[in-house]
Formats: C-alpha cells, sequence, structure tokens
C-alpha cells in the first residue's frame, strides 16, 4: 500500500515502494505557476506505487520563478539520492535552471519538461543527463512557436513525447485553464 503524501515545510514527499534491490532516483518536480502542489497528487500517488519517490516543491505564492532553488532543501534532506528534476510549465522552465547551475552534480541523473521547455538560463544543450519533453495535443496553453524555438537549449538527444488528447491542465488536477484545449481523455 503506498502512502499517502507527506506534508513537509517545504514540498509533499510519496515514498515510493520498494519493488527490487535497485533504487530507483528520487524525482523532484516544480509546480506550475499559481497552481497548488496538490494538483500533482494523483500522479505522484502512481509512481509511487511504481518505486518512485516524488518531492513536490511547495513553492512561495506558488510561483516557481521565485523559488528556484527549492529543491536544495529536498537535496539536504536526501543527500545520498540521485535524483532527476522537472517540471510543469513554468516550473519546467526553472527546473531547468537549476539543472543548469548543477549540472556537474553527479547526483542529477535527469530532466523533465511537462508541458514546457527551458530557456537560454536553463540552457541542457551540452548536458550529458536524459532529457524528456512531455506535450499533450490538446495543450492550448503551450507557446507553441517559444516550445519549437526552445529546442535549441536541448541535448539532440532529447526524447519527445505526446499524449494524444491530453491538455495542459491535465498535467495536474486543478481544473479548467482559461485559454486551454478541452482534454479528450481523463488525468487519473
Amino acid at each position: 500500500m503506498v502512502k499517502e503524501g507527506r506534508n513537509k515545510e517545504d514540498y509533499l514527499f510519496f515514498e515510493g515502494e520498494k519493488k527490487n534491490q535497485a533504487k530507483s532516483p528520487l524525482l523532484i518536480f516544480y509546480p506550475g505557476a499559481l497552481v497548488e502542489p496538490e494538483s500533482y497528487s494523483i500522479w505522484a500517488q502512481d509512481l509511487a506505487k511504481n518505486g518512485y519517490s516524488v518531492a513536490i516543491v511547495k513553492m512561495p505564492l506558488d510561483l516557481a520563478v521565485i523559488g528556484g532553488n527549492k529543491a536544495d532543501k529536498i537535496k539536504e534532506d536526501f543527500p545520498d539520492s540521485d535524483y532527476v528534476i522537472g517540471g510543469h510549465s513554468l516550473g519546467g522552465v526553472m527546473a531547468s535552471r537549476y539543472a543548469n547551475k548543477n549540472h556537474s552534480d553527479s547526483h542529477l541523473k535527469g530532466v523533465f519538461f511537462m508541458a514546457s521547455y527551458p530557456d537560454k538560463k536553463g540552457t541542457l544543450k551540452e548536458s550529458a543527463v536524459p532529457v524528456l519533453s512531455i506535450t499533450a495535443t490538446k495543450d492550448k496553453v503551450l507557446n507553441q512557436k517559444a516550445y519549437e524555438e526552445a529546442k535549441q537549449y536541448l541535448p539532440e538527444r532529447t526524447e519527445y513525447v505526446s499524449i494524444n488528447g491530453g491538455n495542459h491542465g491535465g498535467f495536474g488536477s486543478y481544473g479548467e485553464q482559461k485559454g486551454d484545449g478541452e482534454a479528450e481523455i481523463s488525468n487519473a
């Protein structure tokens, strides 16, 4: 049975079930702008059931742009853990900046984007870690032109995945978002 997320001072923590001897990296997640961390609990619980511990960062005023170094606290709490970092929308931008600043950290094992992309300050072009970019076909919030232009800041070996029928708000569970497309799938 997966434990419910534990409410820590700086993050929500979902402890991964022990599935085998191999230790999975910790997943550090930066939420989208003005989105409460609890909105990402559904998939965090699913990842925990599959052996991955997840820390969803609590951002000041729910804005990753003013809490870009919040992953430091999680790394302090888990000093020997390998980790991957990423985020949704603006959270992904700030997560890439964090990864860029910490590119020499031997515990950093990957970066992921959910309806997001890096900016110049968060370039991962020369990064040796794997990068995953996830988008959704009904997302009308993600600026597609900026997304395409931002690919210059990603390594050539970046893996791109598109969720057919998903929308921007579907990466979390926070309801409809103004200007978003209508999802053809559920996020549950």
